[in-house]
């Protein structure tokens, strides 16, 4: 498994990460064979969040990390917090915010539960998970200062900001923040399409700065989330017949390097320069290990171009 450096900095983790939002619907025998799938495919990183299935992903976690039999030194292991869930518009394992919270107490009480729930003493990176329009960042730094003094996170990060968004907290904190978790792959590419479209008519309406480039500028990781899905909650690209020339394209290259499409997909992520780690969300051990097996195929700069074109993308 490819490794990266995070956050600019000499702590490598795996170039895939294991998401455990679905973890909330399996049982936990079933949740531990995940676990088990993500390690023996090279993952050494897990992503949660605290409002992941109203906290019980992170309650199965617990205990399918138990019944796997691996421990917590064989992950890194990642939460998210400031969403107060909403109980009445989530549903069907989906959960949606009655609103943005990062109140000092709010981001304190959000780790103390993860860690609880997780069955941890620390994580090892803590992100807010959407930007609030109400944050003070002063309010911020003093969370993460309490919060790191007390052992309890290690490393901070954020999730869904813009550039904007992100250099007004990492102003006011004395941590750096090493993450801003992203949506992006081959049908969500809008980040690339911002960059190749500049002063144009048909550019991006809504912009988030140029993250991609100041991400490698300021040696900031970029997770990417929901890499093989084309909108919000829409659905998978992956063998959807609304998207047959980038299957097509996927195909064709995956039968090249002998792994599947998801691999593939996987590899147009990291072929990019800016450092990407890819966030997987299956919970399927046969999928974890075909979508990570494309970490260790390094596409050619032609066939990365040629799946953005295949995805609906042109070139100026």
């Amino acid at each position: 498994m490819k490794q990266l450096r995070l956050g600019g900095t000499d702590w490598q983790a795996s170039a895939v990460a294991l998401g455990i939002m679905r973890m909330a619907t399996l049982s936990v025998a079933d949740a531990a064979k995940a676990l088990q799938a993500a390690h023996e495919a090279g993952i050494t990183y897990i992503d949660s969040a605290d409002i992941y299935g109203d906290g019980q992903s992170e309650r199965v976690f617990k205990d399918a990390l138990k019944e796997s039999g691996l421990n917590r030194a064989d992950f890194y292991i990642q939460s998210k917090g400031g969403i107060v869930l909403d109980p009445a518009r989530s549903h069907d394992g989906l959960v949606f915010g009655q609103r943005y919270d990062f109140s000092k107490q709010h981001l304190l009480d959000s780790v103390d539960g993860i860690l609880d729930r997780m069955g941890l003493d620390y994580l090892d990176a803590f992100l807010l998970h959407r930007p609030d329009p109400l944050m003070e960042p002063e309010e911020i730094a003093d969370a993460f200062n309490t919060l790191q003094r007390s052992g309890k996170v290690r490393h901070f990060g954020v999730s869904n900001f813009n550039v904007q968004q992100y250099q007004m907290v990492q102003e006011a904190v004395d941590q750096k923040l090493m993450f801003n978790q992203l949506q992006f792959g081959a049908a969500h590419a809008q980040m690339v399409t911002e960059g190749l479209r500049v002063n144009m008519d048909d550019a991006p309406a809504v912009t988030d700065g140029g993250m991609l480039e100041f991400a490698r500028r300021k040696h900031i990781t970029i997770q990417a989330w929901s890499p093989f899905q084309y909108g919000l909650f829409e659905g998978m690209f992956i063998n959807d017949p609304k998207y047959p020339e980038l299957n097509a394209a996927l195909q064709k290259l995956a039968d090249k390097y002998g792994v599947s499409k998801n691999g593939i997909a996987t590899a147009w992520i990291l072929r990019h320069p800016a450092n990407v780690q890819v966030l997987l969300g299956t919970m399927t051990p046969a999928h974890i290990k075909d979508s990570a097996a494309g970490a260790d195929v390094t596409l050619t700069k032609q066939e990365w171009y040629n799946i953005y074109f295949a995805a609906g993308n042109y070139l100026p």
